[in-house]
């Protein structure tokens, strides 16, 4: 369920592995190990011989205690400063939901998930953090017999870390970007196994970002695999490597792409194959303008919306300077896209009509032509990117963000690795607290009763 819709997602669209999930192919061993040494002492019948002072000076009797089938209560946290965009939380309950319980002497899997009492706040949830490891908001927390979800601990932390860190950083993103349109291009950079997740994660970012803004931003997602848990589908134009099937013609490749792909897809003109965005951008102007102008004196108006230009994308690497930025020594004013690139492309695309020696009722026409067209720019594009980008007001109109969507280190904060701890134990019907040095029970007025 996402705060923005209200709704699960079922266990179904997961696709999960449940039979090797049940048996641990996914979980650290030592989770498999406890489970196995609890099992077995719940066979034979053994009770607590050890000690707590701090649960004997409480007057608790330690000697009777089931320790095979000990009761307890676990939380599962992050602790990324200053917030996380929480985003894997129905894919942990999802395993938490199939694959808890026990295998009995026949084999047979033992679904015990009803007798778990689980708490969850939902996906797209902003949690903070402070730096005090004591004052921690859970996300999950689960009450019952430890051994029956032991084994999931580190599948659904592996949920949790993967959703929310994605979700943060897209969310970032957004907010750097300052109203303007994220088209999210990390595919390429991870295995394909992750696209579902990821795109689900940048889809609920988006959603928040939008509520949180009063923007009405669209999810574009680069595959199908990520939109696949949200209904969302793949989106784009044209690759390096197409033109380059063109021999190295921009302008051929476009005018190809726009005869023979449905309308329904912008055209965005890749322009950099040359390193010459502006020359490239101006020549494919002109040409799709002028089978566009063609067209609609024939009165063709739907075929003549095949050569309507969406949009160009510079997309220069760090390492070259573009043909039309005079060169200033400075690596971060002269590579890839920067801003000075941007603001001399912008002057040529609003000008671009006035070379075109039109009739004086087309000259307006091809104005608007002209100024409806946008700049996408990609190539190494983080939040402090975008954030230089904006403060200098750059014409750019839509950024495409590709491998710092992944982003997971400490030196730049984007490590959201949860974390999950047992912290309350039940002993004769009563709940006390019990947690490892440095850690404490919390709560999170956000966790809602689980019922599927």
């Amino acid at each position: 369920m996402s705060v923005l819709d209200g709704k699960r997602l079922t266990p179904e669209i997961f696709k999960l592995d449940v039979e090797r999930m049940r048996r641990g192919w996914y979980s650290d061993k030592y989770f498999d190990n406890i489970v196995a040494v609890l099992s077995e002492l719940a066979t034979q019948g053994y009770r607590f011989g050890g000690s707590n002072p701090d649960l004997s000076d409480l007057g608790v009797d330690l000697s009777r205690i089931d320790v095979g089938n000990i009761e307890v209560e676990m939380q599962w946290f992050t602790r990324r400063a200053p917030y996380s965009v929480v985003v894997g939380v129905d894919k942990a309950l999802a395993m938490l939901k199939t694959c808890s319980g026990y295998f009995d002497a026949q084999g047979e899997f033992v679904n015990t998930y009803d007798q778990l009492e689980v708490t969850a706040v939902p996906d797209g949830t902003i949690v903070q953090y402070d730096g005090d490891p004591h004052h921690v908001y859970p996300v999950i927390k689960v009450r019952g017999r430890y051994r029956d979800f032991a084994i999931l601990e580190t599948p659904t932390l592996g949920a949790l870390t993967r959703g929310s860190r994605i979700a943060t950083n897209v969310y970032n993103v957004m907010q750097a970007a300052n109203g303007k349109q994220v088209l999210f291009f990390p595919a390429r950079f991870d295995a394909h196994e992750v696209q579902a997740a990821d795109g689900y994660a940048y889809h609920i970012a988006v959603q928040l970002s939008n509520q949180r803004r009063g923007n009405d931003l669209s999810s574009s997602v680069s595959t199908d695999a990520q939109g696949d848990w949200w209904g969302g589908a793949g989106g784009g134009t044209i690759a390096h490597a197409a033109i380059a099937c063109f021999l190295g013609d921009t302008t051929e490749t476009v005018m190809a792409f726009a005869a023979t792909r449905p309308a329904s897809i912008p055209r965005i003109a890749l322009v950099d194959f040359n390193n010459d965005c502006v020359g490239t951008s101006v020549a494919v102007m002109k040409r799709m303008f002028v089978k566009y102008k063609e067209l609609m004196d024939r009165g063709e108006i739907e075929e003549a919306k095949r050569y309507i230009l969406a949009g160009v994308r510079p997309d220069t690497s760090g390492n070259m300077r573009d043909v039309s930025v005079e060169p200033l020594g400075d690596k971060k004013l002269d590579m890839g896209v920067n801003p000075r690139l941007v603001f001399a492309m912008r002057k040529a695309i609003d000008n671009a009509w006035q070379d075109w020696q039109l009739e004086a009722d087309w000259q307006a026409r091809a104005q608007q032509w002209c100024h409806n067209i946008k700049i996408v720019v990609t190539g190494g594009f983080t939040p402090e990117k975008i954030r230089q980008f904006e403060a200098l007001a750059v014409p750019a109109d839509i950024y495409g963000v590709g491998s710092s969507m992944l982003n997971n280190c400490d030196e730049n904060n984007t490590n959201n690795d949860y974390t999950s701890d047992i912290v309350r134990v039940k002993i004769a019907g009563q709940w006390y607290d019990l947690a490892k040095l440095g850690r404490r029970a919390c709560d999170n007025p956000a966790l809602e009763q689980i019922h599927w």
